[in-house]
């Protein structure tokens, strides 16, 4: 399909457009303890970074981004379903400065509310009525499955003493990366795209991923708490395996790492303030900021060889910037 100029979004439109679509959205049915929790989780904000990749991929292509809303309302579901059930698997209590779902409701609830956002996600899809529906499904079951493969990988390094910056790499890529891929390439496919400008908005969207988490890395060590939303040091007293945390392990050689990965009780703020001054001892905070800038240049490269013009591209370049530079 030749790609035509359409009257392109702004990028805080499609943010907006976005935004209002998913708090206009309720899910209401009997037994209310099942549906509530499914309002209550969606309506506690969030980035909303993989629908709006959907209509960005979109609206870049040539697509209506009105008929690209229900796809994207299908992945922001499915995303908020993966939340409820890795709380569950984390113990944790907050979820974007609100009480989780296990924690409000109980356990069992939230599995199965967790259960039922999965099936309205796939409902969501299906109101699109699309054209290329298998097409669409197959790219969504595909980044679904591999979601879980990476969450198992996340849980298996806990119990790991070593592993690989290429094992991480695999993993985060899994766990994050493929369903922003995923958001893009269909977004394409509503805007009936080729199959090569497809697969290089799954590969962007893919490396810039990585680069965001990469980023997340650093930002729980280095960031600023009332920027960056959360405990500065939280990955370090729980002893995450990141990017920052193995190559440290790697190129500490005074034992300091260790130490504190096999130590029971600690101060919690001596930890943090000891394993951070290891990452910049060795130089890790700087490698882990390169390594972000080598896949968000990645994900650049293939932007630039889709085959639109560089004005469709405006919109989406902004996006990965606004994503490389959020919270530096």
């Amino acid at each position: 399909m030749k790609v035509t100029e359409n009257k392109l979004r702004s990028l805080s439109e499609v943010m907006s457009l976005v935004s209002n679509t998913i708090k206009a959205t309720v899910v209401k049915g009997s037994p209310k303890e099942l549906y509530e929790p499914i309002d209550y989780i969606m309506q506690l904000g969030g980035k909303r970074l993989r629908p709006c990749l959907v209509c960005l991929s979109c609206d870049m292509l040539g697509g209506d981004v009105s008929r690209a809303l229900h796809a994207a309302q299908g992945i922001e579901f499915f995303h908020n379903f993966t939340l409820v059930h890795d709380d569950i698997m984390d113990n944790a209590s907050l979820r974007r400065g609100k009480q989780t779902i296990h924690e409000k409701w109980g356990e069992n609830v939230a599995i199965l509310s967790g259960d039922a956002m999965l099936i309205k996600s796939y409902d969501f899809v299906l109101e699109g009525r699309y054209e290329n529906l298998g097409q669409i499904l197959e790219t969504f079951n595909r980044a679904a499955l591999e979601v879980c493969e990476g969450q198992q990988l996340d849980m298996n390094f806990e119990n790991e003493d070593q592993v690989s910056i290429e094992a991480y790499v695999n993993m985060i890529k899994l766990k994050t990366s493929v369903l922003l891929g995923a958001a893009l390439k269909i977004g394409a496919f509503v805007a009936d795209a080729s199959l090569e400008n497809s697969e290089l908005v799954y590969d962007f969207g893919v490396n810039m991923g990585i680069g965001f988490q990469l980023m997340d890395d650093y930002l729980d060590a280095f960031g600023d708490p009332s920027k960056f939303g959360k405990k500065v040091g939280g990955d370090i007293i729980s002893n995450k395996k990141t990017f920052l945390f193995i190559k440290a392990l790697e190129l500490d050689e005074n034992g300091v790492m260790d130490f504190w990965l096999k130590a029971k009780s600690f101060d919690e703020t001596e930890k943090v303030e000891a394993v951070k001054k290891v990452y910049q001892d060795t130089g890790v905070d700087q490698l882990c900021l390169d390594k972000m800038h080598h896949y968000y240049d990645l994900a650049m490269s293939r932007l630039e060889q889709v085959k639109v013009s560089d004005q469709n591209k405006k919109t989406l370049i902004e996006f990965a910037d606004y994503i490389k530079n959020r919270v530096q």
